[in-house]
């Protein structure tokens, strides 16, 4: 039973109406999601060899939203998530030899080996941080967007949270509090319909969350969370606003996750889902339909995409190698960052 389809228009409305952006921004969007997807599918070819002591939660299948929201967005802009870390971080520019070593519990991690895959960071970029706990980044993301409104910094801070998100309190406070306040954040919801092995429909009354959302008095839009550009637009259009000192928004980018809700392969045959909708899904491959909006376009030809391919293949071998080959964390630093000086 195919219990939720897609049900975007791919990008037949940047076809018929065209579009206004060059040709290196476009290709940018596209190499971003497909280093995303070939990161994630070597780890989880080598999840298996117990190296990396972590959880995993894969994001492959909803790398159009991770790459088109934070593109909309400036370098000091910050950026926090939930637990579904990998593509965040490395759109929004977070360095991905840290990022394995992290993986791979060393020192060199971008979080010193303390937080593994679901606690990725790096301030350099505007990478704030990101929680494990169900809606625990929330008030974190609305409180830095308070710092910037009272000290006048000219930042913009954005949440990622997934469906399951808009169900705790903490959601509904910071949502109040952010319009009460004006506050220059925005709340940006990946709804891939399922927490964990639980459907949309079981958790939730059957009000669409963009809508119960602009309950809260704020603007609240649901975009194709597998066309990039739609969620760049709607992302870019939110930033602009919350500059103007007008306060937060509410994005809903409806997507698919095609793997479990955590470690490495598809559980569709535990039953909670019909593998038939992740098959469905899996035709409207946001990295596939892009790039054959772009190759109709002329933007890129397949020799290109290969060797983008090897450049990026190459990479990630080199981060690999590099992690495992750093350092182990040593027992004295067991003692560092404890206390704040």
């Amino acid at each position: 039973m195919i219990r939720y389809p897609y049900t975007g228009s791919g990008f037949q409305r940047q076809k018929e109406k065209g579009i206004d952006y060059d040709q290196t921004f476009l290709v940018s969007l596209y190499r971003s999601m497909l280093r995303i997807r070939l990161v994630e599918l070597e780890i989880e070819r080598r999840y298996h060899e117990d190296e990396m002591k972590t959880p995993i939660h894969l994001v492959i299948g909803q790398e159009a939203a991770c790459v088109g929201s934070t593109s909309a967005l400036k370098r000091e802009d910050l950026v926090y998530s939930s637990h579904r870390t990998h593509g965040i971080y490395l759109a929004k520019g977070g360095d991905l030899k840290r990022m394995m070593s992290e993986m791979y519990c060393r020192a060199n991690g971008c979080a010193g080996s303390r937080g593994g895959s679901m606690h990725l960071i790096d301030k350099s970029v505007g990478m704030a941080g990101t929680s494990a706990i169900v809606g625990g980044a929330v008030p974190i993301a609305t409180g830095a967007a308070l710092a910037a409104q009272l000290k006048k910094q000219n930042y913009v801070s954005m949440v990622l949270l997934g469906d399951a998100t808009t169900e705790e309190g903490v959601t509904s406070e910071s949502l109040n509090f952010a319009v009460l306040k004006k506050l220059p954040v925005i709340f940006f919801c990946e709804n891939n319909f399922y927490s964990v092995c639980s459907s949309l429909e079981t958790r939730q009354p059957h009000v669409e969350i963009y809508k119960r959302s602009a309950g809260f008095g704020l603007p609240s839009v649901c975009v194709d969370g597998n066309n990039v550009l739609d969620v760049y637009e709607a992302t870019r259009e939110a930033a602009e606003r919350a500059r103007r000192g007008e306060g937060p928004t509410f994005i809903e980018a409806r997507t698919y996750r095609w793997r479990g809700h955590g470690g490495a392969g598809d559980d569709s045959a535990t039953g909670y889902r019909d593998s038939e909708e992740v098959k469905v899904w899996q035709k409207y491959c946001p990295i596939q339909i892009y790039y054959e909006f772009l190759s109709d376009r002329g933007d890129i030809n397949g020799m290109q995409r290969e060797q983008m391919e090897s450049e990026i293949n190459q990479e990630i071998q080199e981060a690999f190698a590099h992690a495992i080959a750093s350092p182990m964390p040593k027992e004295k630093d067991l003692y560092t960052h404890v206390y704040s000086d």
